[in-house]
Order: structure tokens, then C-alpha cells, then sequence
């Protein structure tokens, strides 16, 4: 009886380039899915509503619901007509880690993508998660910019600038389909600006300053590296995220140096102005979506690995059947 015959060179190298073909669309959705989904880790400014360098000002009847920081500098003035849902950190080691930590989140934020590169006015438009960024490195938005997560509550949105942000009076950040304030991010190079009446959605993070003008919301933070936050009768609401550390309520009058040592203890209501968050994401970074892809990465691994090994070896059949006996 004779043996069957073993594919020779040429079939091997077919079947394993089939093979091969096969396998990469998987290997590229999984690290493109991977990619899209990484989300900025905020550390311990998240657990900051508003966070500066130099000084926060305030005038008029604010709301802040979150902690309040500012480091190095040590001037809070105008809080005296603020209701804080949160605890005051001036000048302490607490609001020095959430300023390492704001440097850290601007750094990676600055760094997301590759970016889709979109007008400067983003007020019409409708955009899915993913990095974006402008040709003039500035963002303006005048109107109603809508964020659609399509359905996924861990969609990320980065907005990267070189330079301002700045909106104009009565503009709207709007979240949809599942998305959440706390996934959505504003990388400023220099400062950001407010206008009357914006209700606005996302986590800011300029490198200099923020200024809210007078009526202006945020569902998300206002944190500023180095300069100054001013507010003029805001509401400033900390987005919720799944690992954020939950503030006391308090009413404070004329702030102190002296930290407030008490861990929060009750979770903030949102505000009424702004809609509440859905869903939300471990801050810490990665996603379902990148584990799937790491999975599906090593599945197409192995797949290769075992389609090459068998190759391998009927070639190792073959040429021993054509030795010499």
C-alpha cells in the first residue's frame, strides 16, 4: 500500500500565505479597536472639579459640586457666595498629587491618537469617539457640537489644541447614544474661555488658564496647570466616573490655608441644569474593547503559530520520504 503523497514546497507556501491573509484582518480590527478606546487616566485630579495653579476667583452665586484645588499658589477669593459639595485643598499635599497627576493626563491626552483633523468651528457638527484636532490648532464652537457614542458608554472623545478654546454665548456640548462627560476630553495649549450661557461637557485640561463667564455650566472639570480659574456664577458639576471618590456637602465661607483632611463621603446629585451622565469608564486607562483586542491579538497569534508549525512539519514528512532507504 502505498502512502499518500505530501504536498510539495509550492502548496505549503500557498496554503500558509492563504492562511496568513486570512488572519490579519483580525490582527488590525483588534488593535484599531484597542486604539479608539484607550481613555486618559485623570489619577487623583478626578476627584477635582476644579483644580488651578496660581489662584481661583469667583463672583456672583456659584455652584461647585466636587472637590475644589489649587497648588502652589494659595489665593481663593470670592468664595463666599459659593455652595462647595466637596472639600476645599489649598496649597496641600493633596492638591500637589492632583496637580503631578493633571500633568500626567494633559501629557497623554496631548498624545492620543493618530488625530482626525476637522474644521476649527465645531459647532454643527456630529462626530463619533476618536482624537480630533484642528489645522489652525485652535477650537471654536458657536451652536451645538454633538458627541455620539454610538451605543458605547466607554466611547472617548480627545479634542487636542495647540492654543485656545473658546465658546460662544449660549453654545452646547451635547452627549448622545451612551455617552459620557467623563470620557470626554479638551487638551488646551494656552486657555480656555466659556462664553454666557454655555453648557458645556467634558473635562478640561489647559496648560495656563479657564475662564467661565457669567451663567456658563460644565458637567466634567475645570482643571488649569498653571494659571488661574475664574468663575461667575457657574454650576460646575464633577462627570461621574466609576473610580471618582465621592465629596461631602458643605457650605464654606472665606477659605483657609488649612486642608481639609476628611475623605468625601456621599455622592454629588447633578446638577439640574445639564443631563446626567450615562454609563462610565475606569479613569485608569484601557477599556472592553482593548482587552478584546489583546485577546483577539493572541488568538491570531496562535493561529499563525500552529498554521507555520504544521507547515513545518509536513515539510520534515516530506523530505524524510524522499531519503534515501
Amino acid at each position: 500500500m502505498r502512502l499518500a503523497r505530501a504536498p510539495r514546497d509550492g502548496v505549503l507556501v500557498r496554503r500558509v500565505t492563504i492562511i496568513t491573509l486570512l488572519l490579519l484582518p483580525i490582527l488590525v480590527l483588534g488593535a484599531t479597536m484597542g486604539a479608539a478606546q484607550v481613555t486618559v487616566g485623570l489619577g487623583t485630579a478626578g476627584n477635582f472639579a476644579v483644580l488651578a495653579g496660581e489662584t481661583i476667583t469667583n463672583t456672583g452665586p456659584t455652584t461647585i459640586t466636587g472637590d475644589v484645588g489649587l497648588h502652589p499658589g494659595s489665593s481663593v477669593t470670592g468664595f463666599d457666595s459659593v455652595t462647595l459639595n466637596g472639600a476645599l485643598h489649598v496649597a496641600d499635599a493633596v492638591a500637589q498629587q492632583a496637580k503631578v497627576d493633571l500633568v500626567t493626563a494633559y501629557d497623554q491626552a496631548a498624545g492620543s491618537g493618530p488625530a482626525t483633523t476637522v474644521a476649527t468651528e465645531l459647532g454643527g457638527q456630529t462626530l463619533t469617539a476618536g482624537a480630533y484636532n484642528s489645522a489652525s490648532g485652535t477650537f471654536e464652537i458657536t451652536g451645538t457640537l454633538t458627541l455620539d457614542a454610538q451605543g458605547d458608554p466607554n466611547a472617548v472623545f480627545v479634542f487636542q489644541m495647540a492654543s485656545t478654546l473658546v465658546t460662544a454665548s449660549t453654545s452646547v456640548v451635547n452627549v448622545i447614544n451612551g455617552a459620557n462627560a467623563c470620557n470626554v476630553f479638551w487638551q488646551v495649549g494656552s486657555s480656555a474661555t466659556l462664553g454666557t450661557g454655555t453648557v458645556f461637557r467634558g473635562n478640561i485640561l489647559a496648560l495656563t488658564s479657564i475662564a467661565l463667564t457669567t451663567g456658563a455650566s460644565i458637567e466634567g472639570r475645570a482643571l488649569a496647570r498653571n494659571g488661574q480659574v475664574t468663575m461667575d456664577t457657574n454650576t460646575i458639576t464633577q462627570a461621574a466616573c466609576t473610580q471618582q471618590i465621592t465629596p461631602t456637602t458643605t457650605t464654606t465661607t472665606t477659605p483657609t490655608t488649612t486642608p481639609t483632611t476628611a475623605p468625601p463621603t456621599t455622592q454629588p446629585s447633578p446638577s439640574t441644569t445639564l443631563a446626567p451622565p450615562v454609563g462610565g469608564v475606569d479613569t485608569g486607562g484601557g477599556s472592553t474593547a482593548g482587552l478584546l483586542s489583546v485577546s483577539l491579538l493572541v488568538i491570531g497569534g496562535a493561529l499563525l503559530a500552529s498554521a507555520v508549525g504544521g507547515a513545518i512539519i509536513l515539510r520534515s514528512l516530506h523530505m524524510r520520504r524522499d531519503e534515501p532507504r
